[in-house]
């Protein structure tokens, strides 16, 4: 979000000075270790509204469209290299209930009048080495990337007029006329606009106190495999399947030919996770590998990690204007590559007049609300995600 935030003001206000300020290094946060499917329709099909809310849809496929428009942009205007690969993505199922969640997604897809097709067994067998899965819909308009090579050279290839600042997190904020200042551990920045783009942490600016409910998910990746491994994984290059069921393992095939498994959330506290989390979430991914390439799985992974997303209670979004020349966007409920390109292009856009119909979808968006007392909210999610974890079976 904020990175393009940060280009979608400057190429419109080219006079104006732009700060982007990020309290890490631009793309060593959860944006850059994301899975990279930059995903024009997002699924959920076990949820019953998901085939019912047709408007809904559209209009998220809509946003999602407008932000795949603009990094798309980013890759074929400004030359950002981030192994960009518009194939689309599987959705696969390992168990009969998953096909029949698959079934259910179809349905969607047909009111919507989206294309799709049906990918049989001995297809997705060949395309993944893998007699995990018995049948999968491959549904196009899905962009693989990788996340942190793309923000790393987006950010490069920002406009002259924004000055990037890594390494400088915000200790303070004081919101005033004519100039908002904040606090840095070296210095002080003055602006008389203010975009703010921190997700969950967006509560710690003084803005939707106890809205937020972050989670932690976690992904775990192979080395380099040997051309013999190779053909042990697929007959076929890189590759993205979404599970059936949304608390089963993801999986992606890297173009420098790794795998990379991601399965399980946790509830993160004070938005923090602990190395003992990521060693149990590796454990899991140790599980799925196991029966996806038993051949392959004793070599393990290589690294191991988790990337914060944050949830509301009533699964609402933040976008608009905040307070005087305040604005924000955040709380993007996952599939972020997408949405967050296009708040973020969006928010900076109705931060400098302009109206659009993406910037009325999003401003008709219910805002977060308050969240149930810390101690409710993680137990409340640590059973939930547990219980579904659980149910989800050999989809994981």
């Amino acid at each position: 979000m904020g990175l393009h935030a940060a280009r979608r003001y400057a190429e419109l206000r080219p006079d104006a000075t732009v700060v982007l300020v990020d309290a890490g290094r631009i793309g060593n946060n959860a944006s850059g270790r994301c899975m990279g499917f930059a995903i024009d329709l997002a699924h959920n099909p076990r949820k019953q509204d998901f085939v019912e809310d047709i408007k809904g849809n559209r209009e998220e496929l809509e946003v999602n469209l407008d932000g795949n428009a603009y990094l798309r942009s980013s890759v074929e205007e400004l030359g950002v290299d981030c192994d960009w690969d518009p194939q689309g993505k599987y959705h696969s199922a390992a168990t009969e209930h998953g096909v029949a969640d698959l079934v259910n997604f179809s349905h969607a897809l047909d009111k919507m009048g989206q294309s799709y097709r049906w990918v049989e067994k001995d297809e997705i067998q060949a395309l993944t080495g893998s007699r995990h899965y018995i049948r999968a819909l491959h549904h196009p308009g899905t962009i693989l990337i990788h996340p942190a090579k793309y923000l790393k050279n987006a950010a490069r290839a920002l406009p002259k007029n924004v000055t990037v600042y890594e390494y400088t997190a915000i200790t303070g904020a004081d919101y005033g006329k004519p100039f908002h200042t904040f606090q840095t551990p070296t210095g002080v920045i003055t602006a008389s606009k203010v975009i703010i783009c921190a997700a969950g942490y967006l509560t710690e600016f003084g803005f939707y106190p106890n809205s937020a409910i972050p989670l932690y998910t976690f992904a775990s990746m192979t080395r380099e495999l040997t051309t013999a491994e190779l053909a042990k994984v697929g007959d076929r290059g890189g590759y993205g399947l979404i599970p059936a069921n949304s608390f089963g393992t993801t999986v992606r095939r890297t173009n420098d030919n790794r795998l990379i498994l991601r399965n399980v959330y946790s509830y993160a506290a004070d938005f923090k996770t602990t190395f003992k989390d990521v060693e149990s979430a590796k454990m899991q991914q140790q599980v799925a590998f196991d029966r996806r390439w038993p051949e392959l799985s004793s070599m393990g992974f290589v690294a191991s990690w988790g990337g914060l997303l944050t949830l509301a209670q009533n699964g609402g979004m933040v976008f608009g204007e905040l307070a005087d020349n305040v604005f924000g966007a955040a709380f993007c409920n996952g599939t972020g590559v997408s949405r967050g390109t296009s708040f973020g292009k969006s928010v900076a856009e109705l931060a400098v007049g302009r109206s659009s119909p993406i910037i009325e979808i999003l401003k008709r968006r219910v805002a977060p609300s308050r969240a149930y007392p810390k101690l409710i909210t993680s137990t409340g999610v640590r059973f939930v995600t547990g219980w579904r974890f659980k149910q989800a079976g050999k989809e994981v």
